[in-house]
């Protein structure tokens, strides 16, 4: 009898412990974060980029006419969560915030017709209004996340039209990261490498140059690669080896139809090209000018036509 307690006893405390060990996994972060400015964004009442101060240069500041306020295009950022047990590089979802999303969204209308909203969103996969924006964005995946309501959201989402961009995230850790909950998605279905003459490369920008050109690192060694000439990262691996990420990947996942459905820049931090164009003439000219901005518009513009 005592036996059988005190299995019964054990048992219920190894159910107790792996309940607070999925809370602390499901609560691994707040629900308060800081951009890196400093300033705090609370995810549950945050809607837009722009009420949210930059932390940059500034953003730009436009108004569309009346008319084309339901009609624009809308810059949305995902809200989501980091596996506290994927790489300790791999960051939140709240990077490059708001300044990336405001400034992509003012060239956008700036160098093609689509207009844009000069607000931006933020928004969970789980919120009701998903279905509004065609396109999503979701920053250093490489530790993501998925909550088990958040799967089949994605999935029929994107089988519905919807189009996601993943972008910022280094090495074969992040990547494996990533892909291992695009798998929890798409068990199926596999990413394919695209190749240099894809006409997205070409839709809107003539990107006619070989794919590591199109390669963008963080801010400080984008400066600095004038005079290393280093334009990637270097982040840890799960052995504890440091990897030196040096070729930049575009990846796409198909539908049945062969539009794309998730297009991942890995190898590349394409958020800081556009969050940062203000801080260095050089960065401006040879990583926003050059690369981040002709590829992130590319990308919005066949995502939005295609």
């Amino acid at each position: 009898m005592k036996s059988r307690r005190a299995l019964f006893f054990l048992l219920l405390l190894l159910l107790v412990s792996a309940g607070f060990a999925q809370r602390r996994r499901r609560n691994a972060e707040g629900p308060i974060y800081y951009t890196e400015g400093g300033e705090a964004v609370d995810a549950r009442t945050v809607k837009t980029a722009r009420e949210i101060a930059s932390h940059s240069t500034g953003t730009p500041e436009w108004k569309n006419s009346p008319g084309f306020s339901r009609d624009a295009f809308t810059f949305c950022r995902i809200i989501r969560d980091r596996d506290p047990e994927g790489s300790p590089t791999a960051g939140s979802w709240i990077t490059d915030f708001p300044d990336s999303d405001l400034n992509l969204s003012f060239r956008l209308q700036q160098m093609t017709s689509m207009h844009t909203d000069p607000n931006g969103r933020t928004i969970r996969l789980t919120d009701p209004a998903l279905g509004d924006y065609p396109f999503i964005y979701m920053v250093e995946p490489g530790a993501l996340l998925l909550q088990d309501e958040e799967v089949p959201i994605l999935k029929k989402y994107l089988l519905n039209g919807g189009f996601f961009m993943a972008d910022d995230f280094w090495g074969e850790w992040q990547w494996e990261g990533f892909a291992e909950q695009m798998k929890r998605v798409f068990p199926d279905r596999e990413f394919v490498e695209l190749p240099m003459d894809h006409p997205i490369f070409h839709c809107v920008f003539d990107l006619n140059v070989e794919k590591n050109k199109l390669q963008t690192p963080n801010e400080r060694q984008g400066v600095r690669s004038q005079y290393d000439g280093v334009t990637w990262e270097r982040h840890p691996q799960k052995d504890g080896s440091i990897e030196e990420c040096t070729e930049m990947h575009v990846r796409a996942m198909f539908d049945d139809k062969g539009r794309i459905m998730i297009i991942a820049t890995h190898n590349c931090d394409n958020g800081d090209s556009w969050e940062r164009e203000g801080e260095s003439d050089y960065f401006f000219h040879e990583f926003s000018e050059k690369r981040g901005f002709p590829l992130g518009i590319n990308i919005i513009f066949w995502a939005m036509t295609h």
